[in-house]
């Protein structure tokens, strides 16, 4: 809704889910165009090696500056790809909210987990951020990043916190749950993404 306050939960299934229950997915055109790169790459490789093994300077081979090319080429694709998903995404929500808060990334718990670390890297959360960073300026509207702490675990319509009580802690194979208190149904990032969004308006109103 245009004029409305908007929270985002970045997560690895999605690009992010927001407070409205809407769910972004990620693009999947850099998995695929790496598995090009990645065989791109070999080949530029075997080129050099046979370059070497003749005793022929890099320059001078022809079929080894091709396959350089082709190989520079596929990265800039990548990017530029990547960036016009980040560009209209994050102009398209700064425009129709006057409100936006999402998690602030702590990249060393992030990192630790190798498949997780690979999906960041992918979706660019972190240029992402700062693309609504500085729109948000640009725009005259408000962007928050809050402390994401306990947003995942705690219950939005009664502040249960799983975990405690001598619940279970939810783990990232728990897309939806129930909470045990109150008994509302949540689908984990949506519920995320709201606790996200009450933290920045209390962040706010501080």
């Amino acid at each position: 809704a245009k004029g409305g306050h908007l929270g985002i939960d970045l997560n690895t299934d999605n690009f992010l889910t927001t407070s409205n229950g809407d769910v972004v997915a990620n693009p999947r055109y850099y998995r695929i165009i790496k598995g090009k790169l990645a065989k791109a790459q070999r080949k530029l490789s075997r080129r050099q090696r046979r370059a070497k093994k003749e005793h022929r300077a890099l320059r001078d081979s022809k079929n080894y500056q091709k396959q350089r090319l082709l190989v520079a080429k596929l990265h800039q694709k990548v990017r530029n790809q990547r960036r016009n998903f980040l560009q209209n995404l994050s102009t398209k929500l700064i425009k129709n909210h006057d409100v936006i808060v999402a998690e602030e990334l702590r990249s060393a718990n992030l990192l630790k987990n190798h498949a997780l670390a690979m999906s960041i890297s992918d979706v660019g959360w972190r240029s992402f951020l700062g693309m609504l960073d500085y729109k948000a300026d640009l725009y005259g509207r408000t962007f928050v990043k809050v402390n994401p702490k306990n947003t995942t675990q705690t219950c939005h319509e009664c502040g249960f916190v799983m975990g405690t009580e001598d619940t279970q802690k939810l783990t990232l194979k728990d897309r939806q749950w129930t909470c045990p208190k109150c008994g509302a149904f949540h689908i984990r990032d949506h519920n995320a993404a709201q606790n996200i969004l009450a933290k920045g308006l209390e962040k706010q109103m501080a």
